[in-house]
């Protein structure tokens, strides 16, 4: 089967998130990069991190997956979706190939 790729947006839920994040927001955020460390690793997350977007910073993610189904699990998982929204994008991509 062929590998599918999606651009992944997590939308904040205010234009200064980054800045003005609480104790417990800033909580959530760890625990999120914690849990897509080890899809980082095995190379289901190609890249992760904010944009610093002057107008509003926001997250953004590339994923390399099976299946829409499977994308969609992961980001169910994701504890940064408890607080902010994700918008998600099929993406046609040319990566390295594997040495």
């Amino acid at each position: 089967m062929e590998k599918k790729y999606f651009a992944l947006k997590l939308l904040p839920k205010r234009l200064d998130f980054m800045q003005t994040m609480t104790a417990d927001e800033r909580g959530i955020m760890m625990q999120q990069i914690a849990y897509w460390h080890p899809y980082v690793e095995d190379g289901t997350m190609l890249v992760m991190g904010p944009v610093l977007d002057p107008k509003g910073a926001y997250g953004l993610g590339i994923i390399c997956v099976q299946s829409e189904d499977e994308m969609l699990e992961l980001i169910k998982h994701d504890p940064g979706a408890t607080i902010n929204t994700y918008e998600y994008h099929p993406m046609m991509a040319k990566v390295r190939s594997e040495k």
